[in-house]
């Protein structure tokens, strides 16, 4: 049994593996905005707060704490077009793994779109509270670059990034075309999997089960380096 978190486990991506991990027995704590959106699944525990919020956040990564070492945390919360597509996206999940104890596992959902991002981080103010265009796509390329920097200092924790591709959610809207059931499985299985059974160990960027394409700059230890100084700026927390 796995003792794991999922951010963002209301609804969608990460209410479905939260109600699957549980099924499968293992011990998982949801994340949900306000204490009235825990979702009806028997969880192992709770975990709340508006992660658009810095402050908020950090009571999220101390409640969090509380539950002791986690196994795996699945940073799922995201959200699209939205003026806070900075803040939930990139700087609430470098603050959860910045602030929280190191767990053994830490998986953060990208998006296809984050090709897109831009790489001129002079451009990009991590408060900006208006929803600017290519947001989202900048907040998914600096997430996936976040993973990569963290498999690559951290020795004692694997970190990997998924793509669950577009699906019929609420933030995907009825019309996805992708396939809700795989939306969700490699994130459950990166997870709660054997260690020997993931390869590569750590750092792999993961799209349905299989390792696929990262925006080049995400892996380059200079822009992973730039972008951790300027959330380290931005926040005032220190990633390690």
């Amino acid at each position: 049994m796995a003792l794991i978190l999922i951010t963002g486990a209301s609804t969608g991506l990460g209410l479905a593996a939260a109600r699957t991990l549980t099924e499968e027995g293992h011990a998982v704590v949801v994340h949900t905005r306000s204490p009235d959106r825990v979702p009806d699944l028997a969880p192992h525990g709770f975990v709340h707060g508006d992660l658009s919020r810095m402050d908020e956040t950090l009571a999220v990564a101390e409640q969090a704490d509380a539950f002791g070492r986690f196994d795996a945390v699945i940073h799922n919360a995201g959200v699209y077009r939205d003026p806070g597509a900075l803040q939930v996206n990139t700087v609430a999940p470098y603050l959860l793994t910045a602030a929280m104890s190191k767990p053994r596992r830490l998986i953060y959902l990208s998006s296809g779109y984050h090709l897109d991002g831009s790489t001129d981080l002079d451009a990009i103010d991590f408060a900006e509270t208006r929803a600017r265009p290519g947001a989202y796509e900048d907040s998914k390329l600096y997430e996936t670059t976040l993973a990569f920097a963290v498999a690559r200092r951290w020795a004692d924790t694997v970190a990997h990034v998924v793509d669950p591709g577009w699906v019929p959610t609420r933030m995907g809207g009825p019309g996805a075309p992708g396939d809700l059931e795989e939306g969700h499985r490699t994130q459950e299985w990166l997870a709660a999997a054997p260690d020997e059974a993931i390869v590569p160990r750590t750092g792999g960027y993961w799209h349905h089960g299989r390792i696929s394409r990262s925006h080049p700059a995400a892996s380059d230890p200079d822009f992973q380096h730039e972008l951790i100084g300027r959330l380290e700026a931005h926040t005032g927390v220190e990633l390690g």
